[in-house]
């Protein structure tokens, strides 16, 4: 549960500051980041559909093996940045969680009851406006039909995909945001601050891929910058999880029931009607946790002298 009371905000450090209680020379946020990419984007990502699904690698179309290798990949991305955060940084993974190096328990079931109301009001939102292609939310069709692949859809979108939401989080809003706020630590603290948010909220949305139009990557990149906003607000990666869980759980279960799995899973066009949807999303979200962090008094910087007092590194 949150400390009775937050931190003063001239106490301790920011989430963004992390890094400096593992060692500090000025190479590692780099080299952190650059393997981290490597080894999940890259490596991880074969290795893992080559051996889930081998006979659809580019997910064409989209089965719940193919599904499936995609939330393994992201969820194996968690430990990955734990293990590069040790090995490379020398910092306790608990740190990648929050400022009080631990995963917020309490704080996270209140930010999951803030993202369904934001879904719902997105959802009305989107349905008074003119079509956004394919990320309007049509509920007016007929369902599919249940059969067995839809069964198995739905067991990996349950059972996987809060995983692969998080895996996500502890990448961008977790490693890179440290290693960045770790690289510019020489500039002013709000300039720092705001790198720290920028820089990974962009590269989240290139890494939806190269051939998404000016909606669609508008769409991640506010995901992404909101996310990195509440990691600043609020101390943690609690927030953007409970979003980044909820909304996947909609699009894929809407997708479920009216759709079809692989358009929504490879969608690169969208209309700029969806601008406005997403602002919708993020603000909502970005005031109501504001307003419950205060509320609930969470932590947004760790303890005082936490930097003093750690092991000198080696």
């Amino acid at each position: 549960m949150p400390s009775a009371e937050p931190r003063p905000a001239s106490a301790g450090l920011a989430y963004h500051q992390l890094q400096r209680l593992g060692a500090r020379d000025a190479w590692r946020p780099l080299v952190g980041a650059l393997i981290l990419f490597i080894g999940v984007w890259y490596v991880l990502a074969i290795l893992v559909v080559a051996v889930i699904t081998p006979h659809n690698v580019d997910g064409e179309p989209v089965t719940p093996s193919y599904l499936s290798a995609i939330n393994v990949w992201w969820a194996l991305a968690i430990p990955s940045a734990c293990l590069v955060a040790w090995l490379i940084n020398k910092l306790p993974p608990r740190w990648l969680f929050s400022v009080l190096g631990r995963f917020r328990w309490g704080w996270f079931a209140g930010c999951l009851g803030l993202a369904l109301v934001t879904l719902v009001v997105t959802a009305w939102v989107s349905s008074v406006l003119p079509s956004q292609g394919s990320s309007s939310v049509d509920l007016s069709g007929h369902l599919n039909p249940w059969t067995s692949q839809m069964r198995d859809f739905l067991l990996v979108v349950l059972l996987l995909t809060p995983l692969q939401a998080a895996g996500e989080e502890f990448v961008f809003r977790g490693y890179l945001t440290q290693s960045v706020g770790n690289l510019f630590h020489g500039w002013s603290p709000r300039a720092r601050s705001v790198v720290a948010v920028v820089v990974p909220a962009f590269l989240f949305g290139l890494a939806h891929g190269i051939g998404q139009d000016v909606p669609v990557f508008f769409d991640r990149f506010a995901f992404g910058l909101v996310a990195g906003v509440l990691v600043q607000l609020t101390g943690g990666l609690e927030a953007g999880i409970a979003m980044h869980v909820m909304n996947n759980l909609l699009t894929f279960g809407i997708a479920l029931a009216y759709g079809d799995m692989t358009s929504t899973l490879h969608v690169t066009e969208s209309s700029w009607w969806a601008i406005p949807v997403t602002l919708t999303q993020s603000l909502v979200y970005l005031a109501l946790c504001w307003w419950l962090s205060r509320r609930m008094r969470v932590d947004r910087r760790s303890a005082e002298g936490v930097l003093e007092a750690r092991e000198p590194a080696r």
